[in-house]
């Protein structure tokens, strides 16, 4: 059977049915899924929380759904989230980084700028402790993977790898932040693709403009405002912009966990469902640079990182 081909308004129901051989009998860890959001949606079609998780069981009364407290501003608060999730007897064959935050300048309880932790930090941590458990339920047929939701926003700003660790304040922007700790994730996923090899596939993505509800907080809404990507009531602006429905935001996501055509292309970045390398700016392809972000985030951790 010839496996349709992805566009920019293939819908992440549309990815689940493509390869719906592959999505079954798999457990997908996907953090950051609050209603609303991409997460949510890539949630919904791969099961058809309290909330969330009573919003799909509606909708799917057989959805095998575990609710798992994971807050992503605080080490030991991963490193408890991660113990619960290697204690749980199912294998873990998808680990899927969604959450991610933007906002005004604010350090985490271990002195991090909240943008960079949540978006990149943390999740390294997690991927960190839950790799052994990806690991384990390799079989000739199935390879992990882990997806990293980066953004085309990566491509706007260099990560300046002396504010990982050391966040300042004076110099800090709030978009400039976001688009740093989404340049980290394409340089953290093609170096875990480079350090597994093979035995993870890793994809990083730009799912597409979305309004999921992290438009609506007042400093993000206000700097999206001001620069013209939302009108000045706050509404998406297709002037701007082409904007993605939920289940189109979702569905670069899904591709990236379950397509079989990308076994072979780990490290591959991707939009609108298909690889897209050449949307990596030159800032986020050197391998030196994401060596040493590697160095500097096991550094923060405490451990090294090895498989």
């Amino acid at each position: 059977m010839s496996l349709p081909i992805f566009t920019p308004t293939t819908t992440a129901e549309d990815v689940a049915a493509a390869f719906a051989d592959q999505v079954r009998g798999k457990n997908v860890l996907i953090t950051g899924t609050t209603k609303d959001g991409i997460g949510f949606e890539a949630a919904r079609v791969l099961a058809k929380l309290r909330l969330s998780e009573e919003a799909i069981k509606k909708e799917t009364p057989g959805a095998n759904i575990r609710q798992l407290i994971l807050d992503l501003t605080s080490l030991s608060a991963v490193r408890k989230a991660a113990a619960e999730v290697n204690s749980y007897p199912e294998p873990l064959h998808v680990l899927i980084h969604n959450a991610g935050v933007g906002g005004g300048f604010k350090l985490t309880v271990d002195g991090f700028e909240t943008q960079m932790a949540t978006n990149h930090i943390e999740p390294f941590l997690l991927t960190k402790l839950l790799a052994p458990k990806l690991l384990a339920a390799r079989t000739e047929k199935h390879i992990p993977r882990v997806v990293v939701v980066a953004s085309e926003g990566h491509a706007m700003v260099p990560l300046d790898l002396d504010t990982v660790a050391h966040p300042n304040p004076k110099t800090f922007d709030l978009f400039g932040s976001y688009c740093q700790s989404k340049a980290a994730n394409v340089l953290f996923a093609t170096e875990l693709s480079r350090r597994a090899k093979g035995k993870i596939n890793v994809y990083s993505l730009h799912p597409g403009a979305i309004p999921t509800n992290s438009i609506k907080k007042e400093d993000t809404k206000a700097a999206l405002i001001s620069m013209g990507a939302l009108t000045p009531d706050g509404l998406p602006n297709p002037e701007f912009m082409t904007w993605k429905t939920l289940g189109q935001g979702a569905a670069t996501t899904l591709t990236a966990a379950f397509d079989t055509r990308l076994e072979s292309k780990s490290g591959a970045y991707l939009v609108d469902s298909v690889v897209a390398n050449e949307k990596v700016a030159p800032h986020c392809s050197d391998p030196e640079t994401a060596a040493k972000l590697w160095t500097i985030s096991e550094e923060i951790i405490g451990e090294k990182f090895a498989l």
